[in-house]
């Protein structure tokens, strides 16, 4: 089993000499006390939450799963303990107001603090991430009773909350949603309905569960246009804001996965419960789009931190287990054989593994700025801001989600592969990195519809080709910063040609789809995996020339080791992992006749 050790230098590194967070704390309003020492105080102690107490349950919690007796759910041992250790730390309301009990930090705060957890036991980290989207989803479109009745105990984490879209007949098209709300006569609504796949729809660590859920009023629109947002609790609030009356909120079943066996997916029938508007009437998808972004870049953080637990695995085994001689000659002639990291292939998997991990990394910690100045935007009610904030960020989610999830899923059986038919086996842990990332691609949008998000509606629509004009004009003043530093020049030529192809394959794209609007569809998923590998090389650029900083400037003499790994691994995603976008933009500048030609009956011809 994979022992989790929490990459502090590696995450001390982007915080303060690649994306300058000091600088950035400065100037947000309420980041005046996440001084350096105080950040790296958190991350510490954050750290050995991580190490000590969750990455001990990740396996056990596979192998005994979540049981449903007489509706009520219960988690693995240890489950309940270590979320109350979680509580007593005040982990949730790291970045939430103080007004309802939180610390007030920044945004990204909780992104580093999440990042760790989900690597030391993603299962575990599921139950409050979840409940985060119902909290920002309340304070962005909850009224002041709302904000004040909720926001307490979901931010002390005595309540989770949840998010129900998903229903027996619909995933994605939530135009289909079916759920009846039904008005009291008294500003309440009665809900009737079913929703599945809900995680942490029902466990045993808190004393109340929030739901967010989408559901239709009479007489309401058909499809997207007529569906509201409520919020429903398991246990009605009182008014002192304890724990009242059962709200008819049923958990009927829980589903039998492939992976992440620890969380709870509950199929959760709600039975004329008592339901509070959230936002606008037939507004709800609008509103709920405030928690699926939140839960998509949460997604996105699932692929760093499978491939971060399932590079640590394979790390620790190549360095151990023996076999044959490598092909440049004995490396270890005093030992039966060669420990395997010395065999190129055996290489070749884990810098692929190290590079996607750190550079993932370092594009989930860009965007998370950009999560701060939005969230404050909000706060502030500034609505102009919040616009901008909440379009660059558009723009991120999709390529975050889509290319991280599925190049993470990648490494997860990479590291089984350095393990071989050790790996396939339970006791080393490494296939169940692999089963509980296979998730990652799957909910909060499919890598299509992530994809048909990013070139649809982010790149074709809304923009016009803006953002890729934007973004690779970001990436070009970067190589002019660079350009006369002899030993960047590698990287910026490089990067100065991907992005000529970037904003050539948009063009053609948008060309092709005035003539066959099949011509986005069929080349969305290779688009977006082309933008992946071609932001994740400005990221490694990025690091690459902080790295060539510090061994120039001679501040980083104690840790040159580590800086020379940096440059080396740069070096490596660029000759090695970049050259993978080619393939992408040879299969967009292919004619897709052959993709839609055959009629569906021939399918079935053998």
């Amino acid at each position: 089993m994979p022992q989790y050790k929490a990459p502090l230098r590696d995450t001390r590194f982007l915080i303060n000499e690649v994306l300058d967070y000091p600088g950035h704390y400065a100037q947000l309003p309420n980041g005046g006390e996440a001084t350096p020492d105080v950040v790296d105080s958190i991350l510490d102690h954050c750290a050995k939450l991580c190490e000590g107490v969750l990455a001990p349950l990740y396996q056990s919690g596979d192998k005994e799963g979540c049981t449903l007796v007489d509706g009520k759910v219960t988690t693995p041992k240890g489950y309940k303990e270590a979320y109350d250790q979680f509580v007593e730390g005040g982990w949730q309301g790291l970045s939430h107001p103080e007004k309802y009990g939180g610390q007030g930090m920044p945004m990204s705060l909780g992104v580093f603090k999440a990042e760790m957890m989900g690597t030391a036991n993603w299962a575990f980290n599921m139950y409050p991430g979840l409940s985060l989207g119902a909290m920002n989803t309340i304070m962005l479109h909850g009224t002041d009773e709302q904000r004040d009745t909720y926001m307490p105990p979901l931010t002390e984490a005595r309540w989770m909350g949840t998010m129900c879209l998903t229903e027996p007949q619909c995933g994605t098209d939530l135009g289909q949603v079916s759920s009846k709300a039904v008005p009291r006569g008294d500003g309440t609504y009665s809900v009737t309905g079913t929703k599945i796949f809900i995680s942490a729809g029902d466990h045993d660590l808190c004393e109340n569960i929030v739901h967010v859920v989408l559901a239709r009023l009479p007489g309401a629109p058909a499809g997207t246009r007529g569906i509201s947002l409520f919020i429903i609790p398991k246990f009605l609030p009182t008014e002192s804001g304890d724990v009242g009356e059962f709200n008819n909120v049923v958990c009927s079943g829980i589903e039998h996965k492939m992976g992440i066996k620890a969380s709870a997916t509950c199929t959760i029938e709600f039975e004329g419960s008592r339901a509070f508007m959230l936002g606008p009437e037939n507004k709800g998808l609008e509103c709920m789009f405030t928690f699926m972004n939140t839960a998509r870049i949460g997604t996105a953080l699932q692929g760093v931190c499978a491939t971060e637990l399932s590079y640590q695995g394979a790390l620790a085994y190549a360095q151990e287990r023996r076999s044959m001689r490598a092909l440049s000659g004995k490396k270890e002639p005093d030992k039966v054989a060669d420990a395997i990291h010395h065999h190129a292939d055996v290489r070749r998997m884990l810098l692929t593994m190290k590079a996607v991990a750190e550079g993932g990394r370092a594009m989930l910690y860009h965007a998370a700025k950009m999560a701060d100045f939005m969230t404050i935007a909000v706060e502030q009610g500034n609505d102009a801001e919040r616009e901008l904030w909440d379009e660059r960020l558009g723009f991120y989610t999709p390529i975050l989600k889509g290319f991280l999830t599925e190049i993470g899923f990648e490494c997860t059986n990479m590291g089984v592969q350095v393990f071989g038919g050790h790996g396939y086996i339970g006791e080393h842990g490494m296939e169940q990195i692999v089963r509980d990332t296979r998730i990652a691609t799957l909910y909060e949008g499919t890598t299509g519809i992530q994809a048909l998000d990013l070139l649809g509606r982010k790149v074709l629509i809304a923009s016009k080709g803006k953002a890729i004009a934007e973004y690779t004009a970001e990436i070009m003043k970067f190589c002019g910063e660079h350009a006369t530093n002899a030993k960047m020049r590698p990287f910026i030529v490089a990067l100065g040609k991907i992005c000529a192809q970037w904003n050539y394959l948009t063009l053609r794209i948008a060309i092709g789809a005035r003539k066959d609007r099949d011509v986005v569809a069929a080349n969305a998923v290779d688009f977006l995996m082309f933008s992946g590998y071609a932001m994740m090389a400005f990221f490694w650029a990025k690091m690459v020339a902080a790295a060539y900083g510090k061994l120039a400037s001679g501040d980083g003499a104690e840790t040159e080791e580590f800086y020379r790994a940096k440059i080396q691994t740069g070096e490596f995603y660029f000759d090695r992992v970049l050259p993978r976008s080619r393939a992408h933009a040879g299969a967009i500048t292919s004619p897709i006749k052959s993709t839609m030609q055959m009629p569906i009956e021939a399918f079935s011809e053998r």
